[in-house]
């Protein structure tokens, strides 16, 4: 299909999903009965400050523990959420598995708030969101709600394209085991065994999780060897539950973020470069067989959530995270001088003192690195709710200190001398501090028109002390203070309709990569959003439209640094428009469809870029990684309650990988479709569940690319006096038509 005859029908579809909308909204509903705090359940308490619900005027989707199950057969939780309104998923080795990402309206993962039982996830220096630490994760997950846009007040930073909050497993008062099993394509492995004790005396409940994940990946040698744990132990009364959670994972990724150059993309798409070694004369002659990426990471919870009475309830959260590890790396003495120019074979990168051999001064030599990072995060946070006929209250707040030391060791050189064993070439500390308090009310005026009010603020102090790898001297010490106010109201116009509008301004601060590259400046988001909910017995639906304007947007440029992270910059203003459709129908009595669709325009208003040595003033461009369509489809068969299949579609229209428009940075559309088969049965007492299920990814084996990478520098040598722009990209590949299929026995 040509782009004209795309653009042209697309928004027919639109046309006549919303018909459909006007006309299957008319069903009446039967009495909806109001929640109550008395009705709440304990596990729910937790996430109730931060959770959106049916009359909070902001635009979200929830996702339960069912829906996770049918395709948790090992892949991370951004593939398990890519059908989602909006989302799309990226992943380095290709499958799903290992260092897997997320952007939501285009924006990226260190813009999209996540929480785990309330407790920030992202990190607190990079803002990224690093799943490969967490293996397994869904296996241990209750219910996930995504608020696009600003959405409420969360702990941690602010949301700028979306919010992920994740419940993990409620109380299961009687006691079960599980093994789970499942074999894929490229060597694919997933072992996961879980237990619970069921309540015991006094409403006590211990359970857990071991899981353990192995894949060679689809691009060459991007193995992942990952292994993780989650123990739960609680207490429960009528009036009292407390949760005390360990879990974590140990993650050993062979790299596979260096992506590809259009022609060795063209010749061999699964090729990886990492860890390539060359003779003296620019033969590769090896891989360097430890170019991984080797961390781990421990989560200690504890919660407390207590009903008070009818109409208040307490929740208390702490958490103590340790992350430490590195990645480990070859330098070869070949390519750096003739390929990357690149500084860390060098004597002076390494801290590392030049020697004279006979009459030759040894300044270079091919080494290993680790780099590491050792962290410590600690966090406080607190809620209290109160309900009470037309009025619901909600206070939290968070307190969290993180402790990061980055450090590098020289591990082996080929020439270096007298060196003492795991020479320290570099060390710097980040530091950073964080309190932030919101309240929320939402208030019925009628019967039909309720309001909501939401007012932040945050305050975070962040200071780095040290050197980074280079060497050069790297400081940073900032302080900001946030006000970020949201309100809206929503309107009911049938027990199944629902109208909502709302404003939210939110302000948040630059990551230690943006500190690196320069003197970066907060960002500030004023986002308008107007929505419409249906719910009736056949269609359950929402469509949205949205109005985001940035000032001085932290947005990709495309390009990646060392270490291999994306590198950002201030623009002036920038702004994203768009309309969201999703709905869940049942067409038959053993159909359903769900169907979703975002269109937008993203785009820098006032873009300034240097090319051939003259700052140009290019106005208008579209906003890095921001495709105009995201359409999902997930059309299920269910002929009885044991067995259902399903076709899931994606489409992701065609995205500029950096700012500046150039036909170079095109990242092109992509339409995949996977296929999902689950089968159940219960053949006895001993065995409670035997459940199959098979996901074939990418059925009709489409070559495309998720993710990439686009770079501009100026080449000043070829011709005197003269600079000429030049524009590089890279591209990561995914995999063909490939399988996953498992077996879970429930005892």
């Amino acid at each position: 299909m040509n782009r004209s005859i795309r653009m042209k029908t697309l928004p027919l579809s639109i046309l006549f999903s919303l018909q459909a909308l006007l006309l299957l909204a008319q069903t009446p509903l039967s009495k909806i009965e109001k929640d109550s705090l008395s009705s709440i359940s304990l596990d729910e308490v937790l996430l109730m400050g931060i959770r959106a619900k049916d009359d909070t005027p902001v635009t979200y989707t929830n996702v339960t523990r069912q829906d996770l199950a049918a395709r948790n057969l090992g892949q991370d939780i951004p593939i398990l959420l890519n059908y989602l309104p909006g989302v799309v998923t990226t992943s380095d080795a290709g499958t799903g598995i290992g260092y897997t990402g997320i952007r939501v309206r285009g924006s990226d993962a260190t813009r999209v708030n996540v929480t785990i039982n309330g407790i920030p996830y992202n990190d607190a220096e990079s803002q990224g969101t690093f799943w490969v630490n967490l293996p397994d994760f869904a296996s241990s997950v209750e219910a996930i709600q995504l608020q696009r846009g600003v959405g409420t007040s969360t702990n941690g930073s602010a949301a700028f394209g979306a919010s992920l909050n994740i419940e993990t497993d409620a109380v299961q008062d009687e006691a079960y085991a599980s093994l789970a099993t499942s074999i894929g394509s490229f060597n694919t492995i997933k072992n996961t065994l879980k237990f619970s004790s069921g309540t015991l005396n006094e409403g006590v409940t211990i359970s857990g999780r071991l899981s353990q994940i192995n894949s060679d990946g689809y691009v060459d040698r991007a193995a992942s060897n990952l292994d993780a744990y989650y123990l739960q132990g609680t207490f429960k009364d009528e009036n009292t539950l407390l949760k005390a959670l360990v879990f974590g994972g140990q993650e050993i990724t062979y790299q596979s973020w260096y992506g590809l150059d259009p022609a060795t993309l063209k010749a061999n798409r699964r090729y990886n470069p990492a860890g390539e070694i060359y003779d003296n004369v620019g033969n590769r002659i090896a891989f360097y067989d430890n170019q991984v990426d080797d961390y781990s990471q421990e989560h200690y919870q504890f919660h407390w959530n207590e009903r008070l009475n009818l109409n208040w309830n307490l929740a208390l959260g702490f958490n103590y995270t340790h992350g430490s590890g590195f990645y480990e790396e070859y330098n070869d003495l070949w390519y750096n001088q003739n390929i990357s120019f690149g500084e860390n074979t060098s004597f002076e990168y390494l801290q590392l003192t030049p020697f004279q051999v006979g009459e030759s001064i040894i300044r270079n030599s091919e080494n290993i690195t680790q780099k590491w990072l050792d962290n410590d995060y600690y966090v406080l946070t607190f809620g209290l709710n109160f309900e009470k006929k037309e009025t619901r209250l909600n206070f939290g707040a968070l307190l969290s200190r993180y402790i990061g030391a980055h450090f590098g060791k020289l591990i082996w050189g080929e020439t270096i001398g007298e060196v003492s064993p795991n020479h320290q070439f570099y060390f710097n500390e980040g530091t950073k501090t964080e309190g932030s308090f919101f309240a929320k009310i939402t208030q019925n005026f009628s019967q039909s028109l309720s309001g909501f009010l939401d007012l932040q603020i945050r305050a975070i102090d962040y200071k780095v002390m040290g050197q980074i790898a280079g060497p050069s001297s790297f400081s940073v010490s900032d302080s900001f203070l946030f006000f970020n106010p949201k309100g809206g109201f929503t309107y009911t116009l049938t027990p199944g309709q629902k109208l909502y509008v709302s404003y939210a301004k939110v302000q948040r601060e630059p990551n230690r990569t943006d500190y690196e590259n320069g003197a970066p400046k907060p960002e500030k988001l004023n986002d308008f959003e107007l929505g419409w909910r249906i719910k009736t017995p056949k269609i359950q639906a929402q469509t949205n439209v949205y109005w985001m304007a940035y000032k001085d947007q932290l947005v990709l440029t495309g390009a990646l640094d060392e270490v291999g992270a994306p590198i950002r910059q201030n623009v002036g203003k920038s702004r994203r428009i768009g309309v969201e459709v999703e709905l869940k129908m049942n067409l038959h009595s053993q159909w359903l469809w769900q169907p979703n669709i975002a269109l937008s325009s993203n785009q820098n208003l006032d873009f300034y870029f240097e090319r051939n040595g003259i700052l140009e003033n290019l106005g208008k461009t579209q906003l890095a990684y921001s495709p105009n369509i995201v359409a999902g489809s997930a059309l299920m068969f269910v002929p009885s309650t044991r067995f259902q299949i399903g076709l899931l579609s994606k489409f992701v229209g065609k995205q500029y990988m950096g700012n500046i428009d150039s036909e170079n940075s095109i990242l092109a559309s992509y339409f995949v479709n996977d296929l999902n088969a689950v089968y159940s049965w219960q053949p006895n007492k001993w065995i409670k569940e035997i459940q199959w299920s098979l996901v074939v990814n990418n059925l009709l084996n489409k070559q495309y690319e998720s993710n990439g990478y686009f770079y501009t520098f100026n080449d000043t040598w070829s011709v005197p006096d003269q600079v000429t722009t030049i524009e590089g990209t890279g591209y990561y590949p995914q995999a063909g038509i490939n399988f996953i299929t498992g077996v879970m026995l429930r005892f």
